[in-house]
């Protein structure tokens, strides 16, 4: 079915968002296995608690959200991508990362390094490898990004580069031709986030390299928000840390809980929402 002004799905919506629900061994560190787990381990050893949430449109409000206060941004009015296809990942690395470069170099504040290290492509669909995430969580840990420095750059310059400011940035955006109906992505300002919400994960992976997630537990006095029929020509610049935010009084939060939802609304035929996240170390002033 064609996609109308009005099949979109707009304007505040209550639906469920599935929290972090502790391990049924208390005294045990909650872990994820990002590949096959070895023999006898789970793929997690902590579940999901759901919650009905109310999630705003941001939409028209675009302007009124910023990295240092919300730790997620909105931007429009992008050009389109000399990447046609992401379904390669050596041609979105030599198409696509130097644009999010150039992008993140003009709208973060004092910008002057980028050094980007990952992507995931997600596809609503049941042959896709990767899926969109419905499960509230923040992509890094301040452990886990001093860590990438020094995994990236030499001694002398990891030393340099963590004495200044250094963040983690997620680039998001929307690979589908027409206005997202599925799968919506969902983010709560950092403003209201407690550090009591968050829950580090340690992140297995098969090379034996240890990362750090963080889920994050149901608080009501979290805002959400998300951005209504999001378009290919806008991005959201998720923050996954800020080094800022660790020096006192700092009221800087530097870490946006964000999860894909189920918005209830979406027609049972709507086109699956596929997506493209970037992530990037970004140093300076």
């Amino acid at each position: 079915m064609a996609v109308t002004a009005s099949s979109v799905p707009r304007g505040d919506v209550t639906a469920t968002l599935n929290y972090y629900h502790p391990p049924a061994d208390k005294s045990a560190a909650p872990f994820n296995f990002v590949n096959t787990p070895p023999p006898g381990q789970p793929q997690r050893n902590y579940s999901d608690a759901e919650h009905a949430t109310l999630i705003r449109d941001l939409r028209g409000r675009e302007a009124d959200f910023t990295l240092d206060r919300d730790a997620f941004q909105v931007l429009g009015g992008v050009p389109e991508s000399a990447e046609r296809d992401f379904v390669d990942d050596d041609s979105i690395r030599r198409n696509y990362y130097p644009e999010v470069e150039r992008l993140l170099l003009d709208a973060v504040p004092g910008a002057n390094k980028v050094r980007i290290f990952d992507h995931t492509i997600r596809r609503a669909s049941p042959n896709a490898e990767r899926s969109p995430v419905t499960r509230v969580h923040i992509d890094q840990t301040a452990p886990s990004v001093e860590k990438r420095v020094r995994r990236y750059f030499d001694a002398d310059e990891a030393d340099t580069l963590l004495r200044g400011r250094y963040r983690i940035v997620n680039v998001w955006r929307p690979l589908n031709k027409n206005p997202v109906e599925s799968f919506p992505l969902a983010f709560a300002s950092t403003s209201t986030l407690e550090d009591a919400d968050v829950v580090p994960i340690e992140h297995r992976y098969a090379d034996g390299y240890l990362g750090q997630t963080a889920a994050i537990r149901h608080n009501p006095a979290q805002s959400w928000y998300y951005l209504s029929g999001i378009t290919g020509s806008e991005r959201i610049l998720l923050e996954c840390f800020d080094s800022e935010s660790l020096k006192p009084g700092s009221k800087i939060g530097g870490r946006v809980p964000h999860s894909a939802f189920v918005d209830p609304r979406t027609r049972p035929d709507a086109e699956g929402r596929e997506s493209i996240e970037v992530r990037a170390l970004v140093f300076g002033p």
